[in-house]
């Protein structure tokens, strides 16, 4: 919330680990309104943004010290209670949750450049663009813990130059970001250049946490006599969606193009429409209220039963309700589809062999899909490819060559140990391939059992979930084009889960994707209300383990379940991830993100069978699997939620050499 200078930019000194460890998930995800709701409103005095008039005398800009792996966090009971109101629904627009922004992180990229760009457009509203001399940036608790890592400067500034993380080129913004440090110049909202210090004009708080989320930032800008602006507080709460402090409004709309007039108050109130209580009649329908207004993992499923819909049709309504039409609604679940399946293909078709860091890890995606290529000629599936003429390209009688992009690195292992069945390069039809193999051990073979050699494994449905989600997250470590699925750092699972079926389960690939998307939609509401999508909050269990629970049910959809069996599938795919925690290494969003998406894309596939093949026999249901991992996030130890202050992160020593896994 804006407010007078002194008053909002006085530091609360109170520690990270200390605050996180004792405050409560009460966190409700309310989003900023557009400009022109704001002014609607009130008038100018009522705003939330104020402009002020002070002497510039920030106490928080005094320099701290980085954290270290000694700080140990003061375990606290928790104050956790009731963080939702019961009248709440759950309802938001799906493509809220399924944004397109840039890598690496939902919460500490995507939101911090939305939250740069809604400050320029206050102060252009305000007519104080013009004014500012100087910002001052500052960042608290785990946003600045392991802000750098996850490109947190590049996002903020880039914001307040006016870009927005959907439309940005990803290209460019090493390149920008090099220039805003070079030339100590800021451009901001693209047209007012502003002398820029990195190393004085922003300031890491880990040490210090807002009240209202650990992913806090402060922005504040000053005239050029030195007297301060205006100021304001963002807090980025996971997925790409951003919260003003006490901004009492409808929720996580402020960057779409939705008329909020229809849909106003949606959000704040349960319609109670659809239930008249025993002997009474139902209320008349509430011309605001979305048509299908759900709270709980119960009240979906009775929604479902009383109006013999799918989980999916029903959201499909909803976002209808919020003013798009049938075509747009299509448009925008086909692009969300289109920009998960570029990534894949930007991923697996990599040139570069390593991610940015210090870790140094290599990519994986592109040798993955080679060897599952490998014995495939690529191009032939594809009606709209030319035809291969006759003798281009041949490498032996009878055989095609493959493009060279396509191109099958044999392996050393394989050439010197003949492992691969003989399918590596020297292998024809009707050639007898040697039995002879090297010996790997040293030594007399003298017991009666012989050492038998390695052989490759081949399980293709988890091998193919493997590569389309590791390629996806090794494009979102590199800072490119991702969509929040729920999130960045899990943007891996929903993407390789869908691609997969396209591939090979589907008969109409544009039904399934509607169907999955809608679907996991429906089940990402119900947990960013019962708990939390921020791995600040609730560790990874907020993120791969809420996509994976996402993709169980969205893959249990496409195979014709019905929705009890899909919120079943969905409770599955959670309750084995509870307890998971953030532990990025050097804070990159690499090391084990990038696994954990694998094999959360795989769980969640087994987990949509168990749930298919269970007869809807079970012992717990969704909400309360929901409420398990909310009770779990608050007493699990602030070391562990994307702070990098423990597991992996402390054990495992930069720039020592880190095995790529």
């Amino acid at each position: 919330m804006l407010t007078a200078a002194r008053k909002q930019l006085a530091p609360t000194r109170r520690s990270l680990v200390s605050h996180l460890s004792t405050r409560s998930l009460i966190l409700r995800a309310q989003v900023r309104p557009t400009r022109h709701v704001q002014a609607a409103a009130g008038c100018a005095g009522k705003r939330t943004f104020v402009a002020t008039a002070g002497r510039r005398n920030d106490p928080s800009i005094e320099a701290t010290r980085h954290p270290s792996e000694e700080d140990e966090p003061a375990e606290e009971p928790s104050s956790i209670g009731a963080h939702e109101q019961k009248h709440e629904h759950a309802v938001i627009s799906a493509f809220d949750l399924f944004s397109i922004g840039v890598g690496p992180s939902s919460s500490h990229t995507v939101g911090p450049m939305r939250a740069g760009k809604i400050f320029i457009g206050d102060l252009e509203a305000l007519g104080l663009l013009e004014k500012v001399q100087t910002v001052k940036i500052t960042l608290y608790g785990s946003l600045a813990a392991t802000g750098k890592g996850h490109h947190t400067p590049q996002a903020i500034l880039l914001g307040l130059e006016g870009s927005d993380p959907e439309t940005i080129d990803t290209g460019t913004i090493p390149s920008r970001y090099a220039s805003i440090l070079e030339n100590k110049t800021l451009v901001l909202g693209g047209r007012h250049r502003i002398v820029y210090d990195m190393d004085k004009d922003m300031v890491w708080r880990w040490d210090q946490v807002l009240k209202t989320h650990p992913n806090g930032m402060r922005f504040s800008v000053f005239g050029e006599d030195g007297d301060l602006l205006a100021t304001n507080e963002y807090f980025s709460v996971g997925g790409g969606f951003v919260v003003n402090e006490k901004t009492k409004v409808d929720e996580n709309l402020f960057y779409k193009g939705v008329d909020k007039s229809v849909v106003h108050g949606a959000r704040l109130h349960q319609t109670h429409s659809s239930e008249g209580a025993p002997g009474e009649a139902a209320q008349a329908p509430d011309p605001t209220q979305p048509p299908y207004p759900f709270s709980s993992g119960d009240s979906l499923l009775a929604l479902a039963r009383k109006h013999n819909m799918t989980i999916a049709q029903m959201v499909y309504d909803n976002e209808i309700h919020f003013g798009y039409s049938h075509e747009e609604v299509h448009e925008k679940l086909m692009r969300i589809w289109s920009v998960m399946d570029d990534c894949i293909r930007t991923g697996v078709s990599s040139a570069e062999e390593k991610l940015p860091g210090r870790i140094g890890l290599r990519r994986r995606a592109p040798m993955l899909y080679r060897r599952l290529m490998r014995g495939f000629y690529p191009g032939l599936a594809s009606a709209s490819l030319p035809a291969i003429d006759a003798g281009a390209n041949t490498t032996r009688a009878g055989q095609i060559g493959a493009p060279e992009s396509f191109a099958v690195k044999s392996s050393s292992e394989d050439a010197e140990n003949g492992n691969g069945n003989g399918m590596g390069s020297g292998f024809r039809p009707g050639h007898r391939v040697s039995a002879s193999r090297p010996t790997r051990v040293v030594g007399v073979l003298d017991h009666p059992v012989t050492p038998m050699p390695p052989r490759k494994t081949m399980i293709p449905a988890m091998d193919f979930l493997s590569c389309y989600a590791i390629a996806v997250n090794e494009v979102n470590a590199s800072g490119g084009r991702i969509v929040t699925s729920p999130t960045n750092g899990a943007a891996g699972v929903i993407p390789a889960v869908l691609k997969y079926i396209v591939e090979f389960v589907s008969d109409d690939p544009e039904k399934s994707v509607v169907t999955f998307l809608l679907t996991a939609a429906a089940v990402g509401m119900l947990f960013k209300r019962g708990s939390t999508i921020s791995a600040a909050e609730g560790g990874c269990q907020a993120e791969v383990g809420v996509a994976c629970s996402m993709a169980s049910a969205g893959f249990a959809a496409c195979m014709g379940a019905s929705p009890e069996t899909i919120l079943q599938a969905a409770e599955i795919g959670i309750e084995h991830n509870l307890g998971l925690t953030c532990d990025p290494i050097d804070g990159l969003v690499q090391v084990p993100c990038i696994v954990r998406n694998s094999l959360g894309a795989v769980k969640a596939i087994t987990a949509a069978q168990l749930a298919m093949a269970s007869q809807n026999v079970y012992s717990v249901t969704l909400d309360e699997a929901i409420e398990a991992m909310r009770l779990t996030a608050a007493d699990m130890s602030v070391k562990y939620k994307e702070t990098s202050l423990s597991g992996l992160a402390r054990t495992v020593k930069i720039p020592l050499t880190v095995p790529a896994c």
